[in-house]
């Protein structure tokens, strides 16, 4: 069982800004678990971003970025820390004996890499996405984290983990928990294409820095179906369903009543009230993000990358003294 006030860790990838499938996916998890007084480590995966591209464009803009989106929603610096992978190298010296606890083979069977490296595109696939999970593994046991926010389609990788930490303690001796996958009520939120996961790169979020008038229009190019009637019927109806469960999420309401209330309003009623619920959700958001200093991401990183080199190499230091490989 994890211990009463639990290390936890979760991040993101410095690849765009954060959108609504983020805030209801972790973002809300994240400001609760640091309500309740659990150590949060938030990890901004920098060099993550070389897992399905060549370059890391725009890495400084999308990483000051990500922390004015955490900032905003709610994350104090000052209870939780917010720092770079880049910025911490004992992470990258976890990988090696990381790397010897797990097979080839192993790797290959992930779904979650096999689904990244579809939607690469890519001829060949980089050493660095192979071994994705195992960077993961890294990030989550260099602060011996009891619990890991996640999404259903990161369940695979969150398994390699904890079989690295059983192996390793095993072979080695007690170093590391085993951690636990924690799922937020909302694991999955469907973009505004109502088919698929809310995604930066596919074009169908809508990201918490946008203005009222970007969110009406995102909305407004948002897919329904041919049927009057607003109902909520996921099954069968998943673009009519997303758009009446993005509502409730922001009204914090049965999704069902929501549909009744559109009734045979149709699809430029439920845009409405889309939009009007998204705008209302996120007003104070967009004002906690207006009121920030241009310098402030930079401090908080600073002062993140701090505490967490110093975990690090504190985790480093006893890993190589469970495997014997302290220098006289």
């Amino acid at each position: 069982m994890p211990p009463t006030v639990p290390n936890v860790l979760t991040g993101d990838r410095p690849t765009g800004p954060l959108h609504l499938g983020h805030y209801f996916g972790s973002l809300a998890n994240r400001v609760r678990l640091q309500r309740e007084g659990a150590d949060l480590f938030v990890l901004i995966a920098d060099y993550q971003v070389l897992t399905d591209r060549d370059v890391a464009e725009r890495l400084t803009e999308y990483t000051e970025g990500l922390v004015a989106d955490y900032l905003a929603a709610g994350i104090d610096p000052g209870r939780v820390t917010i720092f770079q992978h880049s910025a911490v190298p004992a992470l990258n010296q976890l990988m090696l004996p990381f790397l010897a606890l797990v097979s080839v083979a192993e790797l290959s069977r992930n779904p979650t890499v096999k689904e990244e490296i579809a939607a690469s595109r890519q001829a060949a696939v980089s050493g660095l996405m192979f071994t994705y999970p195992v960077h993961q593994a890294a990030d989550i046991l260099f602060c011996k984290a009891d619990l890991v926010p996640v999404g259903k389609d990161q369940l695979p990788h969150q398994e390699i983990t904890r079989t690295i930490a059983r192996r390793f303690n095993e072979r080695y001796g007690p170093v590391f928990p085993v951690p636990e996958a924690l799922l937020s009520d909302t694991p999955v939120l469907l973009g505004l294409d109502g088919r698929r996961k809310m995604s930066k790169s596919r074009g169908n979020a809508v990201p918490l820095a946008a203005g009222p008038d970007e969110t009406a229009r995102l909305i407004r190019r948002a897919r329904t179906d041919a049927d009057r009637r607003i109902t909520y019927e996921p099954e069968t109806r998943p673009e009519v369903s997303n758009l009446v469960r993005i509502a409730a999420l922001c009204q914090d309401r049965d999704p069902r009543a929501i549909a009744e209330e559109v009734g045979d309003g149709g699809a430029a009623a439920l845009k409405k009230v889309v939009t009007e619920s998204v705008n209302e959700f996120l007003r104070p958001i967009r004002a906690r993000r207006s009121e920030l200093g241009r310098d402030l991401p930079r401090e908080v990183l600073k002062r993140g990358n701090e505490r967490a080199n110093a975990v690090a190499d504190r985790t480093l230091a006893q890993v190589r003294e469970a495997m014997g490989t302290v220098s006289p």
